[in-house]
């Protein structure tokens, strides 16, 4: 039986909401990830970094299950959210992604009006039992995203008529619009312009006052203005993980010093 009951908040004394400990993922031969072991703070924003290919997107992948979608794909270890494992066979994955949500490189809205893309994760998790129930879903996730204003007067109009920003936002307030206690961003402004990745930036401080927020980004600027921890991937390996400011100032390993200053990635 799938039972939600697994991801209670819970207060812990040292504030961690995930935990990993000795993860691998292997897709068929390939040795993806080696042996990552970190603990995720609560309402904090994470950022991972490192070059293309050193398993920091493989990672996010494993704190929602994702990786489940693929079939060559086999994670070992223990991941736990509020201390309750992640990969334990009674839990529902798709229960699992309401609380831990998602937000890709690409913006994605569905073929659905800007309404339904937001109301579609809230509907098929019964989370609003009236309309007008759900239009007040709809309007707070709206506005956590920082698109209501934007939208409010055209909530009927296709989600792919939007601007790519607010396309980003679209799909941050769909993430959010279940109520879900992490939000994983996969390089959320990697594909947008410089205005609307400050948008986005500006936005994601905004979201780690209520929720854990885990970032994956190719731009070390970037993780520096929005996170206050960083882990630093490479070659599969977790290298090194700490407060921002140390990493970027202070590196105790050489292979993130050689990345921070360019001679590697």
């Amino acid at each position: 039986m799938n039972d939600m009951r697994l991801f209670e908040r819970a207060a812990t004394v040292d504030e961690v909401k995930i935990r990993a400990k000795d993860v691998n993922v292997h897709y068929g031969i390939a040795h993806a990830l080696k042996d990552v072991s970190v603990d995720i703070g609560d309402r904090l924003v994470t950022a991972f970094i490192g070059p293309s290919g050193c398993g920091k997107s493989t990672f996010l992948r494993c704190l929602n299950r994702m990786n489940d979608t693929i079939a060559a794909a086999r994670v070992t270890g223990a991941i736990e959210l509020d201390g309750q494992d992640i990969y334990d066979r009674r839990v529902d994955p798709v229960q699992l992604r309401a609380k831990v949500g998602m937000v890709f490189q690409k913006p994605n809205p569905f073929p659905k009006s800007i309404y339904e893309n937001v109301a579609y994760g809230p509907r098929i998790h019964g989370l609003a039992r009236t309309r007008a129930e759900l239009d007040e879903i709809v309007e707070k996730a709206l506005r956590r995203a920082a698109l209501w204003n934007e939208a409010k007067d055209r909530l009927q109009s296709p989600g792919t008529g939007l601007s790519g920003g607010q396309q980003q936002r679209l799909c941050i307030a769909r993430a959010i619009a279940t109520e879900p206690e992490v939000l994983l961003m996969d390089e959320p402004a990697s594909a947008l312009d410089p205005i609307a990745t400050a948008q986005i930036e500006e936005l994601i401080d905004e979201l780690r006052q209520t929720y854990s927020v885990v970032i994956v980004t190719h731009s070390m600027q970037q993780a520096a203005r929005v996170s206050q921890r960083t882990a630093f991937f490479h070659l599969g390996h977790l290298v090194e993980y700490g407060e921002t400011g140390d990493i970027f100032t202070n590196p105790r390993d050489p292979r993130t010093e050689s990345y921070i200053s360019g001679r590697i990635g």
